[in-house]
């Protein structure tokens, strides 16, 4: 029998921002987003965070003692929180971490700190976006064509995979050590040791043949025609990463390539632009389906490159969207509706089943929170002012 999501019952506070609250959310944390009351004099930029599924949010002024006191009272109950800001901002207001997790608050509490460039480092005050993190840390010279600048994969290394992932990975080992320790503790990543961290094998593999060469003329950068992306004659694109011997063998037979040496010269580096050019010219000759009907079910490690605009509502393609992870016991909340099963997740499915994201407004669902985790309710424990919740005087924490 299928249980509750892993992360049932744990209650996470969000200061609004990139944060990796949507990890915890579909594992079943109770996440709520701390944002700024709307200013009509000096309206906020529309919203991007789509992010959003399974959260709630309170609007608090941060600028208010009252609206402080507020933050300070939650945190007293919760078991995580996450600072996405620069050093030293939550310090400032009297939420850092001397504030909110010692022995007369919360010891209990995972403090959880994302920034994008160290802490520590040269860059600390700067501000920065992906591809700065991803410079600095080496990461970003790997990724490009030869002869062409380095190349940033969105934003997708940085925020998601190193920052993000990262962070909820440390706030998971966090949790984990509580249970032996019963202390919280604060947990701190930052985006440019995460992509140095991921991109640990290219780092190691720069002093070996794999990857001692510059940039796009190595085996796995796009330097090799066996591992690479091929277009087709109408338009589309075969993936190719037949590495190992016997799919290379299986690559060349579904080609009609068999009874040239390629199996043989193929490891010879001059012959690379010869058998990229025979690729090219091969490929161009079918469609993209017409190549998919060719090596579906064999070995050759050669797929259709398929985009998510075609894949929406094509579970032939895959493109049903479910969590990331598969707990049988205890599975993530499910993204597309109708699912029930451990693999797709569980409960109702979301809006937009993973290909449309929803904007968040600014209090929304959060007072409702607040009755869940608290029992408090307006009037009782906080107000309203100004757009804002505040802390009633002599609310009983």
């Amino acid at each position: 029998m299928i249980g509750r999501p892993p992360l049932t019952g744990i209650k996470v506070l969000e200061f609004a921002g990139l944060a990796p609250g949507l990890l915890l959310a579909d594992a079943g944390a109770s996440v709520l987003r701390i944002d700024r009351p709307a200013n009509p004099s000096n309206p906020a930029p529309p919203a991007t965070d789509l992010q959003t599924r399974h959260k709630t949010s309170i609007a608090v002024n941060l600028k208010d003692p009252a609206g402080v006191a507020l933050i300070r009272a939650l945190a007293a109950r919760a078991d995580v929180l996450i600072d996405p800001y620069r050093p030293g901002v939550l310090e400032k207001l009297g939420l850092g971490p001397r504030d909110l997790c010692g022995a007369a608050h919360n010891p209990r509490l995972v403090y959880a700190r994302l920034t994008g460039f160290r802490r520590d480092g040269r860059f600390a005050t700067m501000a920065g976006h992906d591809i700065n993190y991803l410079s600095v840390s080496g990461a970003l010279a790997l990724l490009g064509r030869k002869g062409h600048p380095p190349t940033p994969p969105a934003n997708l290394l940085g925020d998601f995979a190193a920052g993000g992932g990262m962070l909820v990975q440390g706030v998971l080992m966090a949790l984990l050590a509580r249970e032996r320790t019963g202390r919280g503790q604060v947990v701190e990543a930052n985006m440019v040791d995460g992509a140095s961290y991921l991109a640990s094998f290219a780092r190691f593999a720069l002093k070996t043949p794999a990857w001692d060469r510059p940039r796009g003329e190595n085996l796995l950068d796009s330097g090799c025609p066996w591992y690479d992306a091929y277009q087709t004659r109408d338009g589309g694109w075969m993936a190719v990463g037949a590495l190992e011997p016997q799919f290379f063998a299986e690559l060349v037979r579904g080609l009609g390539l068999e009874g040239q040496g390629w199996e043989r010269r193929r490891y010879e580096r001059r012959e690379w632009p010869a058998l990229r050019r025979v690729l090219e010219e091969v490929f161009r000759t079918k469609t993209r389906g017409e190549w998919e009907a060719v090596f579906e079910g064999t070995d050759a490690c050669c797929t259709p490159v398929y985009g998510y605009g075609e894949m929406e509502g094509d579970a032939r393609k895959e493109g049903d969207q479910r969590p990331a992870v598969t707990l049988r016991e205890t599975p993530y909340l499910a993204v597309k509706r109708g699912a029930s099963d451990a693999s797709h997740g569980q409960g109702p499915g979301v809006d937009g089943e993973g290909y449309s994201g929803s904007v968040l407004e600014a209090g929304h669902g959060g007072e409702e929170t607040l009755k869940e985790w608290l029992g408090w309710s307006k009037g009782d424990q906080f107000e309203v002012e100004g757009g804002g919740l505040v802390l009633k005087g002599k609310a009983k924490l």
